[in-house]
């Protein structure tokens, strides 16, 4: 094996993926099993979407009990648990002047709660057991940093909400709190955060596409397998001096 093969070697390293089943979820979840790594799925809906290889467990992320048996199965069975990808999160788009509480719970239970309480049952665990290394990585969003271009949204109703950005913001700050104060362990923790992604199994509206990509410097939206390269190097040895970075990954849509 060369230096740059050794570098970004991830082959038998146990990966495990919140929302697994989702779009980008899916999308990981190949990837890092096309690494040769030990792919382990979590999500609420095992049954669908699934990648041959994967190894999938049912829990809610804002359950801790749920998400720690999940996490105790994985290292008893590997004897390791390498890299942590929360990748779990929702939104919700009715307008902010009509948002029910309930919706707003819903949206920061799972975005930063339920990232908090992977990243508790983490480390408790790595304790625990006495783990050597590990990598965490947050999915976040340019939306943690900016603010949509409402006049976009000619044809689409999924308006990027208020208490979207608010948490994926949060989840920024976690990056940050965590990568300081989990170092002395030797736990890497960083983020990324991707722009628009186009959905070719749910495509967003036409107009919208046409607007986003008007507005992006690169003119258009993200393809899912844009996001794995920023993955993969965090999540390698390659990043062994990265820790609390937030990789934009946006076609420059952030700079404006």
């Amino acid at each position: 094996m060369n230096f740059m093969e050794q570098l970004f070697n991830l082959k038998n390293k146990v990966v495990a993926v919140t929302g697994a089943n989702g779009q980008l979820g899916n999308t990981i979840c190949r990837a890092f099993r096309e690494t040769g790594s030990k792919v382990i799925g979590i999500d609420l809906n095992i049954d669908n979407n699934r990648v041959d290889g994967v190894e999938y467990f049912k829990a809610n992320i804002t359950k801790k009990d749920e998400l720690s048996d999940v996490f105790i199965k994985i290292i008893k069975k590997y004897k390791a648990f390498d890299i942590l990808i929360n990748n779990a999160g929702v939104s919700t788009f009715e307008p902010f002047e009509v948002r029910p509480e309930e919706k707003i719970d819903w949206v920061m239970d799972v975005n930063i709660k339920g990232s908090f309480f992977c990243i508790q049952s983490y480390v408790n665990l790595f304790d625990e057991f006495k783990l050597n290394s590990g990598s965490i990585i947050n999915i976040a969003s340019i939306y943690g940093m900016i603010s949509p271009d409402f006049r976009i949204y000619t044809d689409c109703d999924r308006k990027n909400s208020e208490i979207y950005g608010a948490t994926k913001a949060g989840v920024l700050q976690l990056t940050k709190y965590f990568a300081v104060h989990l170092a002395d362990r030797n736990i890497r923790v960083n983020a990324i955060s991707p722009g628009g992604i186009f959905n070719p199994g749910n495509p967003q509206g036409e107009d919208f596409v046409k607007n986003y990509s008007f507005r992006c410097p690169m003119k258009r939206m993200a393809k899912e397998e844009e996001i794995i390269g920023a993955l993969i190097y965090l999540a390698s040895d390659a990043a062994s001096y990265t820790t609390g970075s937030n990789m934009i990954i946006d076609g420059g849509m952030s700079c404006w």
